[in-house]
């Protein structure tokens, strides 16, 4: 093998490994690019349209912590607290499903699923723009008490609940409280046997006393009638 193959396969395997390392950063921080032809609506703010970088948080501790950049990286525009969601179906896109807003709002961003995933980030509002929501979807919301400027840290640390159209503050996915098991019937207790009496001895030895007593008697009043007579 000659020196300038040796220089052109090291150049390949150096290329290769460049371009295998990016992928596999995008993967496990799920990066995203996207571009959104007009205004949209995030948990504390409005991002105009424009392209912008959705990112996981790069924290092995917690993996639902979404930051949004500028498309370049260089600046953050926000971080997002957010939640497991699962969808049945994966598809080989990145899928922002959006909220219906009030008029003259923007449309509010619900979720975000990375291609391949059939789970993604659920959104958590600050629980006035939730309570807005859910009364225009007529559907729960995620909501925190989600305070300006707040780090990761401290976001991860705040307690998340459902607001429900009727602006009430719910447990995240309650579900109903379960029907009682049913009780088998138990099949009726089976009547008590009689109680079986001892054995009494036969009746035919009182039976002949009887027959003795008879005679006697009979004797006895023939003897009283022989002395009046």
């Amino acid at each position: 093998m000659t020196k300038a193959i040796r220089l052109i396969m090291a150049v390949l395997c150096v290329g290769v490994l460049f371009a295998v390392l990016p992928l596999t950063a995008d993967t496990w921080d799920k990066i995203t690019t996207v571009t959104f032809s007009g205004p949209v609506a995030l948990p504390g703010m409005t991002l105009p349209a424009g392209t912008y970088v959705f990112r996981l948080l790069s924290s092995p501790s917690d993996r639902h912590i979404v930051q949004v950049f500028n498309e370049t990286q260089d600046h953050l525009y926000t971080t997002i607290l957010a939640i497991p969601n699962d969808r049945l179906v994966p598809t080989d896109q990145t899928v922002l499903p959006f909220k219906e807003a009030a008029p003259g709002r923007p449309p509010a961003i619900r979720a975000w699923f990375y291609p391949g995933d059939n789970f993604g980030q659920e959104f958590v509002y600050p629980k006035a723009e939730a309570a807005e929501l859910a009364v225009v979807t007529n559907e729960p919301v995620p909501a925190a008490e989600i305070k300006p400027a707040e780090t990761p840290q401290e976001l991860v640390k705040e307690p998340v609940k459902e607001i429900t159209p009727e602006k009430k503050e719910v447990e995240i996915a309650q579900a109903p409280a379960p029907a009682p098991a049913p009780v088998a019937e138990l099949p009726a207790p089976a009547p008590a046997p009689a109680p079986v009496l001892p054995k009494t001895a036969s009746p035919e030895p009182l039976v002949g006393l009887l027959g003795f007593a008879s005679l006697g008697l009979s004797a006895l009043l023939r003897a009283v009638n022989k002395r009046r007579s």
